[in-house]
């Protein structure tokens, strides 16, 4: 049988989007006999999975921490079929991170249960009850895998679910009590005015939606050496997935901007690029923005309640939708200060917040990067990447009607964020040698994410009951639309792994679909990752800066 593109029997699939996600879903299609090609508007792989560089440092933009990074899980299967961790050393860390209050005091979330407990003790004893309580908790996830990245519930044989369901009966009651007691309820009990404020920023910054369930989870993941940081970083990852592609025979295009998605008698038959070219396929998978796929590419002919749902009223609401993200990297010579962490969110003064261009939450992340990573910079220097929650609205505004204001912002969230470090680490200031700046604004022009957000849905709302109809029910696809999936954090959620396994799961609905088997199988490369496989980077901004004499982007 000839395929619909012309060129051989086995069926082709088009692939829009080189996330993660993108790559993914092209992986499981080569190794189940499927011909592909990924279309990517950027220059590089990853989508938000990315960095970029400047004078020597590499300015990774994405991962903190990296689910299934120990043997013996699903996430980790997952990433050693698309090879992303070949060749790679992991780093692992004691704690998850520091929150430090205005008047200096300060409180570290170790890994270890029995460490944090101690700690959090000495902080605030007058909290002992829900202090032990919470670190009762994370002993207990500690035994537990819920993970289930391998196959979408749909295609489970039946007595497989039981069997899951059977062997997390044991941890149902608490489970559940985690992932129903909000957070803000649990710091409600606390005394300590630094402790309720520290714990909604164990992720860096307060997801303001989470329930205690997912700190419990990651915490315990990272005591467990399951969410480390791969060497390489996060274009280290994606590079890594995109090898394991091309080994399988896939075919990357870069620079290709996909304008429509083509359909013909209700079946998606290819797309058609910006510059007018037309590519033709069997079957077409969307791995990019959610929004843009339904509206743009299919000119929202292809809708039903739960999409309508999703995109029409819950994706214009910002209690739904993760916000935008600044990031002000420092790259400074010498060796870091000594008593600097891997990590620390700062609770910023209210006199300190006005002064952040758009912050939103009052308050600041830093992360020494060279810690996770020291490739990330030449020999003898280091490198900070300071981050907080931003709006979207304001800094694209000014990059429409007025660039030069636009850059003066970006200048002064550089500004901040140097003299910020100076006060914290004396002496810092006089060694900074680079200063890039990066807004929402720059990850909507780079990867046309919703008002670039990197994490798409918040979860543990309304959003994940509506995205589990997407996959379970819906296997991913559109009403009315044939030869048509879609992967991608826009509909399984925010996550790297979940990104993943998306791309899996579309490959198995579109086997059964086509009557093929699905197969995977691990990575067998063993080569030694080296920093030269990342490749050229780009410079994301050319227009250079001056802040007190410094280089900034």
């Amino acid at each position: 049988m000839m395929s619909r593109d012309g060129t051989g029997d086995a069926p082709s699939v088009i692939i829009v989007g080189g996330g993660v996600a993108g790559m993914a879903t092209g992986c499981y299609a080569q190794m189940s006999g499927l011909r592909t090609q990924v279309f990517e508007k950027h220059v590089l792989p990853g989508g938000c999975c990315t960095a970029w560089g400047r004078d020597g440092y590499v300015f990774d933009y994405c991962i903190s921490w990296l689910v299934g990074t120990a043997e013996g899980n699903e996430a980790n299967q997952v990433w050693r079929e698309l090879g992303a961790l070949d060749g790679k050393t992991i780093t692992n860390f004691e704690m998850f991170n520091r929150i430090v209050g205005p008047d200096g005091r300060s409180v570290t979330f170790y890994n270890d249960p029995d460490r944090l407990q101690r700690h959090l003790l000495e902080v605030s004893p007058a909290d002992s009850r829900p202090i032990r309580r919470f670190c009762r908790d994370l002993r207990r996830f500690m035994e537990v895998d819920v993970s289930s990245f391998l196959v979408p519930r749909a295609l489970r044989p039946e007595h497989e679910r039981e069997a899951a369901e059977v062997k997390g009966l044991p941890a149902t009651r608490w489970f559940r009590r985690t992932a129903t007691t909000s957070l803000e309820d649990f710091t409600d009990s606390l005394r300590d005015p630094l402790l309720r404020r520290a714990f909604p920023n164990i992720f860096f910054q307060d997801h303001e939606s989470f329930p205690l369930l997912p700190y419990l989870l990651n915490m315990a993941d990272a005591h467990l050496g399951n969410a480390g940081f791969p060497e390489g970083g996060s274009l280290g990852l994606a590079r890594s997935i995109e090898q394991r592609y091309r080994s399988l025979g896939g075919e990357m295009r870069y620079r290709t901007r996909v304008e429509r998605i083509l359909v013909e008698g209700g079946r998606a038959v290819g797309v058609q690029l910006r510059n007018g070219t037309r590519h033709y396929a069997d079957h077409v998978v969307s791995a990019c923005d959610g929004a843009t796929t339904l509206y743009r590419m299919l000119d929202g002919a292809y809708t039903n309640p739960t999409v309508d749902r999703l995109y029409e009223d819950l994706l214009a609401d910002p209690d739904q939708v993760y916000p935008g993200v600044a990031s002000v990297f420092v790259g400074f010579d010498g060796a870091p200060p000594g008593d600097a962490p891997h990590s620390a969110t700062y609770l910023l003064s209210e006199q300190d917040a006005a002064r952040l261009p758009g912050s939103s939450q009052q308050s600041l992340a830093v992360q020494l990067r060279t810690k996770y990573w020291s490739g990330c910079a030449p020999p003898g220097k280091s490198l900070f990447h300071c981050s907080y929650f931003t709006d979207f609205a304001s800094w694209r505004s000014l990059r429409v009607t007025n660039r030069r204001e636009y850059r003066a912002r970006k200048r002064q969230a550089a500004e901040f964020v140097c003299s910020f470090l100076e006060r914290h680490h004396p002496g810092i200031g006089a060694r900074i040698e680079v200063v890039d700046v990066a807004t929402p604004v720059t990850n909507n022009r780079y990867t046309a994410n919703f008002e670039g957000s990197i994490l798409a849905w918040k979860s543990f709302g309304e959003t994940d009951d509506l995205l589990a109809k997407l996959v379970d029910e819906d296997r991913m696809r559109l009403p009315g639309l044939r030869g048509f999936s879609m992967a991608g954090q826009w509909i399984s959620g925010g996550g790297l792994i979940r990104a993943a396994a998306s791309g899996r799961f579309a490959v198995q609905f579109l086997c059964e679909e086509l009557g093929v088997p699905f197969r995977a199988w691990e990575s067998d490369a063993r080569q030694r990752w080296r920093p030269e496989m990342l490749g050229e980077l780009p410079l994301l901004d050319r227009n250079l800066m001056r802040t007190e004499g410094r280089r900034t982007t």
